[in-house]
């Protein structure tokens, strides 16, 4: 649970994701970024309402990702322990590549949906946030692979889905904050955005430590020796 509510704040974080936040706060709103720091009450209740009906659009691709990754490591269960070791090493990979070590280049693309109108209803917000995850999941794709890696080797399909859902949250926060606070989010940004290529490497780091205890079969044990915390994030 903690990993994955980490992935998901180093996801907002990444250079895929952080440049953009402003313009996708603004698309779901219908209001430019002037106006949004104008605080004017009436425009932030709509804000909050479309941030948080985008959220669900990530959220529900997400947690369904989750949910087929761990279905398809139910059906595999008699290769448990090859589907744990292959997880690893995919995590790994990923992790070498956030690290610059070797570069897949599939994993630079994206798909946007450029005339996509989200500021009119909640609902359209919804199907932004639902087009926001599969338009990024290529790029975000090494910390999300991750999850979706842990929850392919979970016991259960519901622990999959928290898995995801914890990830989804991870995103979530950061992004209402900057809904509810878009001139500190760009006095943040100014400051930290010079720090996004060690934000990739802090991310190659802790994939590489997560597949390692995977692939080793000591991840378990760890979530034991941190149960105390998951309960917390549950």
């Amino acid at each position: 649970m903690i990993a994955a509510f980490i992935a998901g704040l180093v996801s907002f974080l990444s250079p895929c994701v952080l440049p953009l936040v402003p313009g996708y706060v603004s698309l779901i709103s219908g209001a430019s970024v002037e106006q949004l720091q104008s605080a004017d009450r009436r425009l932030m209740r709509t804000v909050m309402l479309h941030s948080v009906l985008f959220i669900l659009g990530f959220s529900v691709v997400f947690v369904i990702l989750g949910a087929v990754a761990t279905g398809l490591g139910q059906l595999a269960h008699d290769y448990k322990r090859y589907l744990t070791w292959v997880a690893g090493v995919i995590i790994i990979i990923f992790g070498l590549h956030l690290l610059g070590v070797f570069k897949i280049k599939a994993l630079y693309a994206d798909k946007r949906m450029h005339n996509v109108e989200g500021g009119k209803s909640p609902i359209a917000a919804f199907f932004v946030g639902f087009a926001f995850a599969f338009g990024w999941t290529p790029c975000i794709g090494p910390i999300l692979g991750g999850i979706l890696g842990m929850a392919a080797t979970s016991e259960t399909v519901s622990r999959g889905i928290v898995l995801l859902c914890v990830y989804s949250l991870g995103l979530a926060v950061p992004f209402l904050l900057t809904s509810l606070g878009i001139d500190r989010f760009l006095r943040f940004y100014g400051t930290f955005r010079k720090h996004l290529s060690l934000v990739e490497k802090f991310s190659g780091v802790l994939l590489i430590a997560i597949g390692a205890l995977i692939l080793s079969g000591h991840f378990t044990w760890l979530s034991s020796k941190l149960g105390f915390l998951n309960r917390f994030t549950m």
